[in-house]
Protein backbone atom coordinates (compact mmCIF):
# COMPACT_ATOMS: atom_id res chain seq x y z
CA UNK A 1 0.00 0.00 0.00
CA UNK A 2 1.48 3.48 -1.14
CA UNK A 3 2.41 5.70 1.86
CA UNK A 4 4.08 9.35 2.21
CA UNK A 5 7.62 9.25 2.31
CA UNK A 6 10.49 11.99 2.30
CA UNK A 7 14.21 11.58 1.26
CA UNK A 8 16.89 14.42 1.05
CA UNK A 9 17.73 14.49 -2.33
CA UNK A 10 20.54 16.47 -4.11
CA UNK A 11 20.12 18.87 -0.47
CA UNK A 12 16.07 19.10 -0.80
CA UNK A 13 13.25 17.04 1.18
CA UNK A 14 11.20 15.39 -1.49
CA UNK A 15 7.99 14.10 -0.77
CA UNK A 16 6.45 11.26 -2.61
CA UNK A 17 3.47 8.49 -2.03
CA UNK A 18 5.51 5.28 -2.91
CA UNK A 19 5.07 1.61 -1.39
CA UNK A 20 7.85 1.55 0.68
CA UNK A 21 9.46 -1.37 -0.49
CA UNK A 22 9.74 0.12 -4.60
CA UNK A 23 13.79 0.37 -5.09
CA UNK A 24 14.86 4.03 -4.97
CA UNK A 25 16.41 3.95 -8.22
CA UNK A 26 12.46 3.78 -9.65
CA UNK A 27 11.75 6.78 -7.71
CA UNK A 28 14.91 8.49 -8.51
CA UNK A 29 13.92 7.68 -12.31
CA UNK A 30 10.23 7.99 -12.26
CA UNK A 31 9.82 10.06 -9.70
CA UNK A 32 12.06 13.17 -9.93
CA UNK A 33 13.65 12.34 -13.50
CA UNK A 34 16.70 12.59 -11.84
CA UNK A 35 18.37 9.23 -14.83
CA UNK A 36 22.09 9.37 -14.01
CA UNK A 37 21.86 6.57 -11.59
CA UNK A 38 20.64 3.31 -14.24
CA UNK A 39 19.32 0.21 -14.45
CA UNK A 40 21.72 -2.46 -14.84
CA UNK A 41 21.90 -5.85 -13.89
CA UNK A 42 18.96 -5.57 -11.00
CA UNK A 43 21.07 -7.65 -9.10
CA UNK A 44 23.17 -4.70 -7.17
CA UNK A 45 26.34 -6.63 -9.09
CA UNK A 46 27.54 -3.98 -11.66
CA UNK A 47 27.13 -0.60 -10.22
CA UNK A 48 24.99 1.55 -12.70
CA UNK A 49 22.68 2.62 -9.88
CA UNK A 50 24.94 4.05 -7.69
CA UNK A 51 23.70 7.04 -5.03
CA UNK A 52 25.83 8.73 -2.39
CA UNK A 53 24.25 8.01 0.90
CA UNK A 54 25.36 9.86 3.50
CA UNK A 55 29.06 9.92 1.59
CA UNK A 56 29.11 6.07 1.03
CA UNK A 57 28.47 4.66 -2.47
CA UNK A 58 25.37 2.63 -2.18
CA UNK A 59 23.17 0.34 -4.91
CA UNK A 60 19.21 1.21 -5.57
CA UNK A 61 18.06 -1.15 -7.93
CA UNK A 62 16.85 -3.46 -5.32
CA UNK A 63 17.29 -1.67 -2.20
CA UNK A 64 13.96 -0.09 -0.54
CA UNK A 65 13.19 3.31 -0.79
CA UNK A 66 12.32 3.40 2.53
CA UNK A 67 15.76 2.11 4.10
CA UNK A 68 16.69 5.41 2.55
CA UNK A 69 15.28 7.46 5.50
CA UNK A 70 17.19 10.17 7.27
CA UNK A 71 20.15 9.74 4.78
CA UNK A 72 21.46 12.33 2.67
CA UNK A 73 21.29 10.82 -0.96
CA UNK A 74 23.31 12.48 -3.86
CA UNK A 75 22.93 11.78 -7.40
CA UNK A 76 25.22 11.67 -10.25
CA UNK A 77 23.30 15.36 -11.09
CA UNK A 78 23.41 16.66 -7.32
CA UNK A 79 27.28 16.47 -7.64
CA UNK A 80 28.00 19.76 -9.44
CA UNK A 81 28.38 23.17 -7.46
CA UNK A 82 27.52 26.68 -8.53
CA UNK A 83 27.20 25.51 -12.03
CA UNK A 84 30.59 23.65 -12.36
CA UNK A 85 31.10 20.05 -12.36
CA UNK A 86 32.56 18.16 -9.40
CA UNK A 87 36.44 17.75 -9.58
CA UNK A 88 35.73 13.99 -10.03
CA UNK A 89 33.26 14.78 -12.78
CA UNK A 90 35.83 17.35 -14.97
CA UNK A 91 38.68 14.99 -13.91
CA UNK A 92 36.71 11.50 -15.70
CA UNK A 93 35.82 14.50 -18.85
CA UNK A 94 39.76 15.68 -18.85
CA UNK A 95 41.04 11.85 -18.74
CA UNK A 96 38.47 10.50 -21.38
CA UNK A 97 37.44 7.90 -18.75
CA UNK A 98 34.59 6.70 -20.70
CA UNK A 99 33.87 4.58 -23.45
CA UNK A 100 29.87 3.50 -23.59
CA UNK A 101 29.15 5.30 -20.56
CA UNK A 102 26.85 2.41 -19.17
CA UNK A 103 29.06 2.50 -15.93
CA UNK A 104 30.40 5.91 -15.78
CA UNK A 105 27.44 6.64 -13.37
CA UNK A 106 29.04 4.19 -11.12
CA UNK A 107 32.76 4.67 -10.89
CA UNK A 108 32.07 8.92 -10.52
CA UNK A 109 29.95 8.00 -7.62
CA UNK A 110 32.46 5.42 -6.64
CA UNK A 111 35.23 7.88 -7.07
CA UNK A 112 33.39 10.84 -5.31
CA UNK A 113 32.53 8.10 -2.19
CA UNK A 114 36.40 7.48 -1.93
CA UNK A 115 37.97 10.86 -2.06
CA UNK A 116 35.64 12.14 0.36
CA UNK A 117 37.32 9.39 2.90
CA UNK A 118 40.77 8.93 1.66
CA UNK A 119 41.97 12.10 -0.15
CA UNK A 120 44.98 10.77 -1.70
CA UNK A 121 44.27 7.38 -2.63
CA UNK A 122 46.74 4.48 -3.37
CA UNK A 123 46.82 3.11 -6.90
CA UNK A 124 45.33 -0.49 -5.25
CA UNK A 125 42.75 2.10 -3.02
CA UNK A 126 41.64 3.22 -6.29
CA UNK A 127 41.02 -0.01 -7.78
CA UNK A 128 39.25 -1.23 -4.65
CA UNK A 129 36.90 1.58 -4.54
CA UNK A 130 36.06 0.92 -8.36
CA UNK A 131 35.87 -2.87 -8.23
CA UNK A 132 31.94 -2.95 -7.63
CA UNK A 133 31.49 -1.51 -10.29
CA UNK A 134 31.63 -3.28 -13.68
CA UNK A 135 33.01 -1.78 -16.94
CA UNK A 136 32.59 -3.96 -20.09
CA UNK A 137 34.62 -1.68 -22.26
CA UNK A 138 37.99 -2.07 -20.16
CA UNK A 139 39.04 1.42 -19.36
CA UNK A 140 40.13 1.25 -16.00
CA UNK A 141 43.16 2.41 -16.95
CA UNK A 142 41.70 6.20 -17.50
CA UNK A 143 39.68 5.79 -14.58
CA UNK A 144 42.38 5.23 -12.29
CA UNK A 145 43.87 8.11 -14.28
CA UNK A 146 40.71 10.38 -13.44
CA UNK A 147 40.58 9.60 -9.78
CA UNK A 148 44.52 10.50 -9.20
CA UNK A 149 43.66 13.92 -10.84
CA UNK A 150 40.72 14.58 -9.24
CA UNK A 151 42.50 13.97 -5.58
CA UNK A 152 45.08 16.33 -7.13
CA UNK A 153 42.66 18.93 -7.99
CA UNK A 154 41.04 18.61 -4.59
CA UNK A 155 44.14 18.13 -2.04
CA UNK A 156 47.18 20.15 -3.95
Amino acid sequence: MPQDITLHINGESRTFSADPEEPLLYILRDEFALNGAKYGCGLHQCGACMVLSDSEASFTCLRPCSSFDGAKITTLEGLPKNGKLHPVQQAFIDTQAAQCGYCLNGMIISSVALLETNPKPTENDIREALNPVICRCGTHSRFIQAVRLASEKLNP
